[in-house]
C-alpha cells in the first residue's frame, strides 16, 4: 500500500503541516446532542440509566449487584493469565511506577520576613477516575499508564471503569494490570455512560475528581462536556508520529516505526522527513511491503494515502522547523547526531532518540507516559504525569507586625480597583475603622 513521498522545499511545509492539522475535526453536533441527552438521563436517573445503556451498547446484562468487579474475578483472572505475559506486566508496571514516582511534589514555604510566611501545600486527588476502552482488543498498558501516576501521586481511591464483554466479564488481562497497577476499584461500564457516572456518581460508582482515558468520539466527547463538573486530563485526537532521519537510518526500523502509528485507526498519521533522496525510497519501498503482509491491513489501506508521508527536504534546519510547527505526539531522531537538536526541539510529546529507540518501547515498557498531547497540542500540553493528580493549596500566615508593614500597600491596591470593603478589611486592623 502506498503512502505519499513527496519533494517537500521550505515554503511547502506550512501548508503540509497545516493540511495534517485539519485530520480528525468533524462536526461534532449531532454527537454532542447524543452524548448531551446520556449524560442527563445519568445525572437525573443514576445506575438505572447506566444500565440501560450498558445492555444497548455492550450487550451485556449489568446491575448493582455485579457491576463491581470483586475480589474473586480480580484472582481468577490473574491465575488464567499466561505467566510469561503476567511477568512482562509487572515488569512494565515497575518501570512506570519509579518514572512517575521521580515527580512526586512535597511543597514548599518561604520566610518573608516578620514572622510571616507563605507557601504551597500539594495533596493528591481524593477520587481518581480511569477510563479504559474496550474496542477490537484490551489495552493493559493503558490501564498501567493512567493507574500509576495516580498511585505515585497518593491518591487514596482509584476507580477504574471499562466496558464489559457480552456474558458481562472483562477481559482477564485488563484485571490484572489494574489490581498490579493500583486501581482500588473497577466497575464494569464503558462509553459516555461511564464518563456521566464518573462525573456525576450513581448508587454504585462514585463521583471522582479527574477523569483520565482515552476513548472513542463519544467517550472523548463526553469528557469535553463534563469538563469543570470534574477535570479531564487532555482532549486526545488521532495518533501520530514524526520521524527525523538523515542517511544513518536503517531504512527497515523506520518503515517499521512508520506503520506502528499508522495501524492505530484510519486518521492516525506518520510522516518522514529526511534529507535523503536515497532513504526515502528505500523506506517508501520497504512501507509498500510490510503494509501488504500486515493484520491490520485494511486499516493502513486508508491511513497510508490520506495521512501519512514520506517527506524530502532541503535540510536539517526546515526538518526542525516543521516538527517545531506540528508539535507531534511521537517524536523518533533517527539521525547521526542527535544531540545536535533536542536542544531545540520545544514541541513533541515524546522524543525517541536514536536507531534503538522505537516509539512501541515507550508505548509499553521504558516508563514515561504514552498518554500524550495529539493534534499540536503539544505546543502547550504535556505527557500524563503524576503532577495531573495533584492539587496544590496556597497557605498564607501573617501576623500583627508582618501585616502592619504591607497593609497599607494592600489597602491602596484595593483603592485602585474601587473595592471599598477590601481596602477596609486590612485598615480596620490598624486604623479606627471598629465601629
Amino acid at each position: 500500500m502506498k503512502c505519499k513521498k513527496l519533494q517537500a522545499p521550505q515554503n511547502e511545509l506550512k501548508k503540509i503541516c497545516e493540511e495534517l492539522g485539519m485530520r480528525g475535526k468533524m462536526d461534532l453536533g449531532p454527537i454532542i446532542e447524543v452524548v448531551n441527552d446520556v449524560l442527563e438521563d445519568i445525572r437525573q436517573n443514576g445506575d438505572e440509566a447506566v444500565f440501560k445503556y450498558t445492555k444497548k451498547f455492550d450487550k451485556a446484562d449489568i446491575n448493582a449487584s455485579n457491576v463491581r468487579v470483586t475480589d474473586q474475578e480480580i484472582a481468577d483472572a490473574i491465575a488464567s493469565l499466561d505467566p510469561n505475559l503476567l511477568a512482562v506486566i509487572k515488569k512494565s508496571a515497575a518501570n512506570i511506577l519509579a518514572f512517575h514516582e521521580k515527580q512526586v511534589e512535597t511543597g514548599f514555604k518561604m520566610d518573608v520576613g516578620k514572622g510571616a510566611e507563605i507557601g504551597m501545600r500539594v495533596r493528591p486527588i481524593s477520587v481518581a477516575g480511569i477510563y479504559v476502552p474496550g474496542g477490537t482488543a484490551p489495552l493493559p498498558s493503558t490501564v498501567l499508564m493512567d493507574v500509576i501516576p495516580a498511585k505515585a501521586a497518593g491518591c487514596p481511591r482509584i476507580v477504574l471503569c471499562t466496558p464489559p464483554r457480552a456474558d458481562g466479564t472483562v477481559a482477564p488481562v485488563i484485571l490484572a494490570a489494574a489490581s498490579i497497577a493500583g486501581a482500588t476499584e473497577i466497575y464494569k461500564v464503558g462509553g459516555s455512560q461511564a464518563i456521566a457516572a464518573m462525573a456525576y456518581g450513581t448508587e454504585s460508582i462514585p463521583r471522582v475528581d479527574k477523569i483520565c482515558g482515552p476513548g472513542n468520539i463519544y467517550v472523548n466527547t463526553a469528557k469535553r462536556l463534563v469538563f469543570g463538573q470534574v477535570d479531564i486530563d487532555m482532549f486526545a485526537g488521532p495518533s501520530e508520529i514524526l520521524i527525523i532521519a538523515d542517511d544513518s537510518a536503517v531504512p527497515e526500523f523506520v518503515a517499521a516505526d512508520f506503520l506502528s502509528q499508522a495501524e492505530h485507526d484510519v486518521l492516525a498519521s506518520a510522516i518522514l522527513l529526511t534529507t535523503s533522496e536515497k532513504l526515502a525510497d528505500a523506506v517508501y519501498e520497504a512501507v509498500d511491503r510490510r503494509s501488504e503482509k500486515s493484520l491490520r491491513k485494511e486499516i493502513l489501506s486508508k491511513s497510508l494515502p490520506t495521512y501519512c508521508a514520506i517527506l524530502v527536504v532541503d535540510d536539517m534546519e526546515a526538518a526542525i522547523a516543521f516538527s517545531e510547527e506540528l508539535a507531534p505526539e511521537h517524536l523518533e531522531l533517527c539521525v547521526a547526531e542527535p544531540d545536535n537538536y533536542i536542544g531545540r526541539l520545544n514541541n513533541a510529546g515524546a522524543i525517541f532518540v536514536g536507531n534503538y529507540t522505537p516509539e512501541p518501547l515507550g508505548d509499553y515498557f521504558a516508563g514515561p507516559n504514552h498518554t500524550l498531547p495529539t493534534s499540536g497540542t503539544a505546543r502547550f500540553f504535556s505527557p500524563l504525569n503524576t503532577g495531573d493528580f495533584f492539587k496544590k493549596i496556597s497557605v498564607l500566615r501573617y501576623n500583627e507586625e508582618s501585616l502592619r508593614e504591607c497593609y497599607q500597600d494592600v489597602a491602596a491596591f484595593a483603592d485602585a480597583e474601587g473595592l471599598e470593603c477590601h481596602a477596609s478589611a486590612v485598615r480596620v486592623r490598624f486604623e479606627d475603622e471598629r465601629k
